[in-house]
């Protein structure tokens, strides 16, 4: 079970009071005179700071994890701090529960995963047929029977040790005609037959996200999928993540959104200190699950907006349904709306595929600057150039091209390429300026940057970049340092900022 690091500063230590879980440790301090060595992942306070100290807690603590008791006034200064940290208050009488119950969700490192599409094995007797879709979903077609039948299993059991408390989330879709329910049982480890937990979820059930916890020891999880009724059953993916409880996902605070479709979009939102500009950033193609570039962006000070999704092997370029892609829009503009900002004073950005989320949802945003490295535009060429340009480089680009427009011909490419370019060309971005670093090599999508330049008709827009030698997955280290420098720069001259 991960370590959680508490540190209190108060009139009375805790130690004393309270009784703190195996793996928490409390540090107390009677006064805060310089920022703490090691980091820790929750801070309680409970008594007034001075001025001085702050400023030095605002430095040490992480948003969400600053916890505030009754004996600390909110006012002035320290009604900034709280808005800045998205301080929680917590009663005296809540605290025992809230460290015995509620501490191990602070961990300090996150993880998530999806269950590979390659580890599903077809139930044994299964008649029907069965059609694989890349990494995309797996088509069952099949009269399943009148009563629940195993149909499908993932081949590995997943371990979790004592104490871990995991999220489940089922991606499925089905006809009307069919009935689905998942069956996961936890098994000890080293054993087949000495059972901890079984669950069996229904649809009603999969609504919901399913939360394990393995309590009574070190255990193995079997997971498979049983169906009834006459029909079609495609399955997608198996998610888990290590859970924060009601805490958040991925980080404490972080957002979930999900469509009706089951397709996930997360977001983690910090206040930095509280002045423009908002900086957003879109992950980059990743199969481990979390949010990318926390403290890449985090050490910029401004208020920022990390954005990430699941779906496919590493994920799907943040396109999709109209449903889908609204989220990704009505996110941006809520923490603009809750910080008071104007679309002047946001800063879209991203790597490789985060780059297309930057552009793709700038047009609905038309931020001050977009600051993009190795941009990727025109995805149906990406898919393209996985037969002669790249022969083996990037195959989920060809998942992605059936996935967002139901084939793999020459007509499905050219739609995918102008999903983007039309957007693109109908946005007035007279008030906008692009910082672009590109591969001059580039075997992902060849001609962006210069695509870019010729399809921009805004009068006042200002664009600029910078070429550095290789293919799309060389210099990672040159395209981020000149990436952070433009971000630097902006925020100096366009925010006066000061950026050491």
């Amino acid at each position: 079970m991960a370590k959680v690091q508490i540190l209190q500063l108060g009139d009375k230590d805790w130690n004393e009071i309270y009784t703190l879980p195996e793996n928490v440790t409390l540090d107390y301090a009677e006064e805060f005179a310089e920022p703490p060595e090691k980091a820790y992942d929750m801070f309680f306070l409970d008594r007034d700071l001075l001025e001085e100290e702050i400023e030095l807690v605002c430095r040490s603590a992480k948003a969400y994890t600053l916890f505030i008791t009754c004996n600390v006034h909110i006012r002035g200064r320290m009604r900034w701090l709280c808005r800045s940290k998205k301080a929680q208050r917590i009663a005296g009488e809540n605290i025992q529960r809230f460290l015995t119950e509620e501490s191990k969700y602070y961990f300090p490192k996150p993880y998530g995963e999806k269950f590979q599409l390659g580890d599903v094995a077809i139930a044994h007797g299964f008649t029907g047929n069965v059609r694989w879709n890349g990494n995309q979903n797996i088509l069952l077609e099949a009269d399943f029977g009148e009563e629940f039948r195993q149909v499908a299993y993932w081949r590995y059991n997943k371990p979790m040790p004592k104490g871990e408390v995991a999220d489940f989330w089922l991606e499925y879709d089905k006809d009307p005609t069919v009935q689905i329910v998942l069956e996961m049982t936890l098994f000890a480890s080293g054993t087949a037959a000495d059972i901890l937990e079984r669950k069996e979820l229904n649809e009603q059930a999969l609504k919901r996200i399913v939360r394990l916890e393995s309590s009574r020891g070190d255990g193995t999880l079997f997971v498979s999928v049983k169906a009834k009724g006459r029909g079609r059953l495609w399955l997608t993916a198996l998610h888990k993540r290590l859970s924060r409880g009601c805490h958040g996902y991925f980080l404490p605070g972080g957002e979930r959104y999900v469509t009706s479709r089951r397709e996930e979009a997360f977001c983690y939102f910090d206040p930095g200190d509280l002045k423009p500009p908002l900086n957003v950033y879109f992950s980059g193609y990743k199969t481990l699950q979390g949010f990318e570039g926390y403290f890449m962006v985090k050490t910029l000070g401004c208020p920022f907006l990390l954005i990430s999704e699941p779906r496919l092997e590493g994920g799907s370029f943040y396109m999709g349904s109209e449903e889908y892609e609204q989220i990704y829009v009505d996110m941006i503009r809520r923490h603009m709306d809750e910080l008071g900002f104007t679309s002047d004073q946001v800063i879209l950005s991203g790597l490789s595929m985060g780059t297309f989320g930057a552009l793709y949802y700038g047009c609905d945003i038309r931020p001050h600057a977009m600051i993009v490295g190795k941009p990727l535009a025109s995805i149906g060429n990406v898919a393209a150039n996985e037969k002669h340009l790249r022969p083996g480089g990037f195959p989920t680009s060809l998942d992605i091209l059936r996935f967002q427009c139901s084939g793999s011909e020459e007509e499905n490419i050219e739609k995918l390429n102008e999903k983007f370019w039309e957007k693109f060309e109908k946005t007035n971005w007279s008030h906008s300026k692009f910082a672009v670093a590109y591969m001059l090599e580039d075997d992902y999508d060849t001609d962006a940057y210069t695509t870019m330049l010729s399809r921009l008709q805004s009068d006042g827009v200002q664009a600029y970049g910078k070429g550095i030698h290789g293919r799309h997955n060389d210099d990672t280290t040159g395209i981020i340092n000149w990436f952070l420098n433009q971000y630097k720069k902006i925020l100096r001259e366009d925010f006066g900022r000061r950026m050491d």
